[in-house]
């Protein structure tokens, strides 16, 4: 999953970034609320990590800008403001859930999972797609209940893919997905990821769409 970080201190930016990687997701990290602007604006995010308190432009007008564009992208504060009243103000002005400073990475990647999971319709925390079934929070994958091993990038793009059954991704939005700003993509870096889940899934489990892109069958 790609998320974009919004967030002004060093440290708490550093350790949340590296945290939620080691989780599997992609996170670009910026500084300020310019900076967040250009990026929403030049990228395509699942979530949207946001500090209140930044310089250049707030967490609020930034937060507030976006909802009267249309831009719906799930937006979840963190942030030190713990008053009843700074929660109302967030959350009025389009949060979608409001994270208190200091918090546990653990909360963090729990609350991310509900958005998303929230935001695609569903309400398991497994997704089940035929015999193949991916449990986000336990990172961990079955077919017809037997468990398969994947590295991480393998189960970035599978859960991709997963959750929008029977609708193909493009190469460009796979590697969205998997790379961040900071990361090099190898010119065939999708195709030798796509091979090996067909190995260990089957080949059927994962399609070719000409001309498109790859896509897991809605009855896989």
């Amino acid at each position: 999953m790609r998320l974009l970080l919004v967030e002004d201190d060093p440290m708490i930016g550093a350790g949340v970034q590296r945290g939620l990687k080691q989780e599997g997701h992609t996170v670009d990290w910026v500084r300020d609320g310019a900076a967040a602007e250009l990026a929403i604006a030049d990228g395509v995010y699942e979530l949207i990590l946001l500090d209140l308190g930044l310089p250049r432009k707030s967490g609020l007008e930034l937060l507030a800008g976006l909802r009267r564009k249309g831009v719906a992208t799930p937006v979840l504060v963190i942030t030190a403001r713990d008053s009843v009243a700074d929660r109302v103000k967030g959350l009025d002005a389009g949060a979608d859930d409001y994270l208190v400073k200091p918090f546990d990475l653990d909360e963090l990647s729990a609350r991310i999972r509900a958005l998303t999971r929230r935001q695609g319709g569903r309400a398991s925390p497994v997704i089940e797609v035929g015999p193949l079934a991916l449990d986000p929070a336990k990172h961990v994958v079955t077919l017809g209940g037997s468990p398969v091993a994947l590295s991480k990038r393998e189960f970035t793009l599978l859960h991709a893919l997963m959750k929008q059954p029977g609708m193909p991704l493009s190469r460009a939005q796979i590697e969205e997905s998997l790379y961040g700003w900071d990361e090099e993509i190898e010119s065939n870096a999708v195709e030798v990821y796509i091979h090996s889940l067909r190995r260990k899934l089957g080949a059927d489990r994962i399609r070719n769409v000409r001309g498109v892109g790859y896509m897991v069958p809605s009855e896989s």
